[in-house]
């Protein structure tokens, strides 16, 4: 289980937000050469963030950043409709995988394997949500079939896979650092 100060938290949500600012497709102050970091902002803050209510506060964040590109920033409003909602069960998917993995988290190599079922399952689940929630209810498509979207899984899952698995493998190296770090400190602090 991890063991985050409250200072410590509140640095990484505001890190969290400020990638998600900086990578969230299409609008003002985005990086064209980084693949958004939504999905990982919200494993991440399932993982290091103790408050529920910081779930919340990082989907409002996603929304004001797609109304303003929309509104503002000459973004067409296509992805716009009634299935935005499924961004919610997507992105709660997602915060809920990162909470599972918190308490099997320990600091050693077997943490590997639930961490990487965690990210896969959370991405393919959260796919489903966001991209069959956009597939069968946005209006968008005439005539959507179980067979079609599967096909549209297949393509689209893993460059979400890949983009999740990005951003939690240098969550990862940050984390180990951060590790070493804090037992350089005490070791130094015992001498």
């Amino acid at each position: 289980m991890l063991s985050i100060s409250k200072p410590q938290q509140l640095l990484i949500a505001a890190v969290l937000m400020l990638l998600m600012i900086i990578t969230r497709g299409h609008h003002f102050a985005s990086v064209d050469a980084l693949p958004s970091a939504s999905w990982a902002v919200f494993f991440l803050a399932g993982l290091y963030l103790s408050r529920a209510v910081w779930f919340p506060a990082l989907f409002l964040l996603a929304a004001a950043l797609d109304f303003a590109a929309v509104t503002w920033g000459g973004v067409s409003n296509y992805c716009v409709s009634p299935a935005y909602a499924f961004l919610v069960p997507a992105y709660g998917t997602l915060w809920l995988a990162g909470r599972w993995y918190a308490k099997k988290h320990q600091f050693t190599w077997t943490t590997i394997l639930p961490l990487a079922f965690s990210v896969v399952a959370a991405a393919a689940v959260a796919t489903i949500f966001s991209s069959g929630g956009f597939y069968f209810f946005s209006g968008r498509y005439v005539d959507p079939t179980l067979a079609e979207f599967g096909l549209r899984f297949v393509k689209y899952f893993p460059r979400y896979l890949s983009s999740l698995s990005f951003y939690v493998a240098i969550a990862a190296v940050v984390h180990i650092a951060f590790h070493f770090s804090r037992l350089g400190q005490k070791a130094d602090q015992q001498h």
